[in-house]
């Protein structure tokens, strides 16, 4: 690892589900999840004020509440305002992922890149986390699968607006690291090239996993690595698909993900291995990446996740993956004499 301390190993903690992402998840189930992946080692934790409209923001600040603040790495997120004012979100434009947090608050979120938001945004995560400081904050979601073609226009904005906030805080001790959280390649190979504004770490959601890796390999990964730049990957799972579930890319996935998916699965089963071990250590066999933050609703998700990395792979395993074409031929592997 570069800049980013984690506290204790690679995995940390997406919240997203702890804003009701798909389900209407009980107080005390959340507080539970995040109780036991704080049990279990966890001492990284990346929320969002998108997630359920603060809602998970809310959830994490209540659960960490009990803790020292010293002992954990807590990150969140700018771009997105929630308001006082309520709306009907079924109507919320905000992009692959505005559906999904249906049962999180009813307030309404505005999207602003804008130096002022950035600022406000801030105060309002540290209420909502109950504490005084933030360890990372990431520019969310400026890229192409929210604004489509205005995505440059919108990352101007944040590029003179949220960028050089976040680099002045961290000049200014407020925050220790700042960077994109995005599930687009683009914007961090962008950022990377900026003269001005210096991320230390990036969040990279979806598109360095089992399912899809190629793109990031080509640039972003050496790119990354070379100017010292952290990634933490968020979504291993592919939504679900790689972790027993039907969603990839925040929907239901098509019958070529799928076929694909059962592809894996067949090979896993025969070398007597779970997909979900495979998906996890698959990410974290890349040198560029710091970290890995699957998300959990539930406190036996947690358990899992342990149990995933921890999971002795055979060597054959990653060859047939290599063979068969499921792997891209440059894509470093977690093959290792330990794991032989």
């Amino acid at each position: 690892m570069n800049k980013i301390n984690m506290l204790q190993g690679k995995l940390g903690f997406g919240t997203a589900p702890l804003g009701n992402m798909f389900r209407n998840i009980p107080e005390e189930e959340a507080i539970a999840t995040v109780d036991a992946a704080w049990e279990h080692g966890i001492r990284y934790f990346d929320t969002a004020p998108l997630y359920g409209a603060g809602l998970a923001e809310i959830r994490l600040g209540e659960a960490l509440s009990k803790r020292r603040r010293d002992d954990y790495v807590l990150s969140t997120k700018v771009g997105r305002l929630v308001l006082d004012e309520l709306e009907d979100t079924s109507s919320r434009d905000l992009g692959e992922k505005g559906g999904l947090f249906e049962f999180g608050r009813k307030n309404k979120i505005v999207n602003d890149y804008s130096a002022d938001a950035t600022l406000r945004s801030i105060e309002q995560s540290l209420n909502h986390l109950k504490t005084d400081r933030l360890d990372i904050v990431y520019v969310h979601d400026v890229a192409q699968d929210f604004y489509g073609d205005e995505w440059l226009s919108q990352f101007e904005i944040a590029r003179t607006g949220a960028f050089r906030v976040l680099s002045r805080l961290r000049e200014e001790g407020v925050i220790k690291s700042w960077g994109l959280g995005v599930n687009r390649v683009e914007p961090i190979e962008i950022t990377l090239e900026l003269e001005e504004a210096k991320p230390d770490v990036c969040l990279l959601a979806g598109r360095y996993t089992l399912l899809d890796h190629e793109r990031a390999l080509q640039r972003l990964m050496p790119e990354a690595a070379k100017q010292n730049v952290d990634i933490i990957i968020g979504g291993p799972y592919s939504s679900g698909i790689l972790a027993g579930g039907s969603h990839f890319e925040y929907q239901q996935a098509s019958p070529e993900i799928v076929a694909k998916v059962e592809r894996i699965k067949n090979i896993a089963q025969r070398h007597g291995i779970s997909i979900k071990s495979a998906a996890l250590q698959f990410v974290l066999a890349n040198p560029a990446v710091a970290g890995v933050i699957p998300g959990a609703s539930r406190p036996e998700r947690i358990v899992e996740d342990q149990a995933a990395w921890n999971e002795v792979i055979p060597v054959a395993f990653w060859h047939e993956m290599r063979e068969q074409k499921l792997v891209a031929p440059h894509a470093p592997l977690p093959i290792d004499s330990r794991k032989g």
